[in-house]
C-alpha cells in the first residue's frame, strides 16, 4: 500500500440511522460495499479505504455540526463520468435531496470543474465530480 493514502475516514453524525440511511444508497451508487456494523456505527469500504459514521454520544450534541467552523468542509468523490454526475443528480432529486448552488450547477466550482454539491442529514456538504 502506497503511504500517504486515506486508510479510512471517521464521521460522528447526530442520528446514525438517518445517515445511515441517507449515505447507504449514495456510497452503493459509488462501489463502496458495507463493510462493519455494530450499535453505534457502521461503514462502507471501496478497495482498501473505508468510511465510518458513529453516533455522537448526546452529551456532545448540543453544539451542530457546520463546515464554515475549524474542521472538515466537504467530502469529495470521484463521481465517473459527467453523464454519471448528471444521472446522480436525477436521483438526489428523486430523492429529495436538493442541490446546493444549483443555479450554478454543474460549474459552481468554475467552468472547468463538473460537479454536483448536496448536503447529508447533519449538513455536511458532499460533492461528486465528474473525473
Amino acid at each position: 500500500m502506497a503511504a500517504g493514502l486515506i486508510h479510512h475516514l471517521e464521521i460522528y453524525v447526530s442520528d446514525l440511522k438517518k445517515s445511515s440511511e441517507f449515505w447507504e444508497w449514495i456510497l452503493a451508487e459509488l462501489k463502496y460495499q458495507p463493510f462493519q456494523k455494530w450499535d453505534k456505527g457502521v461503514s462502507w469500504k471501496l478497495g482498501d479505504t473505508y468510511i465510518v459514521f458513529v453516533q455522537t454520544e448526546d452529551k456532545y450534541l448540543d453544539v451542530p455540526y457546520h463546515r464554515r467552523r475549524t474542521g472538515l468542509n466537504h467530502l469529495a468523490f470521484h463521481a465517473g463520468g459527467r453523464e454519471r454526475v448528471d444521472e446522480m443528480a436525477a436521483k438526489l432529486a428523486a430523492q429529495g435531496i436538493p442541490l446546493l448552488y444549483a443555479d450554478q450547477s454543474p460549474y459552481a466550482g468554475g467552468p472547468d470543474h463538473y460537479a454536483i454539491y448536496f448536503e447529508d442529514p447533519d449538513r455536511i456538504k458532499v460533492e461528486l465530480v465528474a473525473t
